[in-house]
């Protein structure tokens, strides 16, 4: 069996709720970027936001997934992401609800989440983004490629409406 690669990234317009998210499944880390460029995929959400889409996109690609891998490594700039792990305890054991008692935000996307991590072994990564080119390494310089093509499918997008 071998690990699986996962990159995931989403931008979102707040004004209008349209984000676009992207992923990219890699199994070799030695791929060209230009190669992983060209697996980048790309999918539309509507009356979303800047957490909301990260885990959209991040679910929508986990669900893809077929077969059985040793370790899924899952790369995200996301920070919601990486806390939710921490906070998965205290979140199921107010059974998603706030001191207030009302549901929390993105209920739905936080069980979903933890119902698909619980079927994988996950590793996630925090990628630091927004560095100049050269400071990058490849792990980087491949999220990049993530990271541009949602910021740019949102980009056409708000130029044609």
């Amino acid at each position: 069996m071998e690990n699986l690669h996962l990159f995931t990234d989403g931008s979102v317009d707040n004004q209008s709720g349209i984000g676009y998210g992207a992923f990219l499944f890699l199994y070799n880390l030695e791929n060209s970027l230009q190669e992983a460029k060209d697996q980048v995929q790309l999918l539309g959400f509507e009356n979303t936001s800047s957490t909301k889409i990260e885990l959209q996109i991040l679910l929508h690609a986990l669900k893809k997934l077929k077969g059985s891998f040793e370790k899924i490594v899952v790369y995200s700039d996301s920070q919601n992401i990486y806390s939710l792990i921490a906070r998965r305890q205290r979140l199921e054991k107010n059974n998603f609800y706030t001191k207030a008692n009302r549901k929390i935000g993105n209920a739905d996307l936080y069980i979903e989440f933890f119902s698909i991590v619980d079927k994988w072994n996950i590793e996630f990564i925090k990628v630091k983004g927004h560095k100049s080119t050269k400071e990058k390494n490849k792990i980087e310089r491949i999220f990049t490629l993530v990271d541009r093509a949602s910021r740019r499918a949102l980009r056409n997008s708000n130029q044609t409406r």
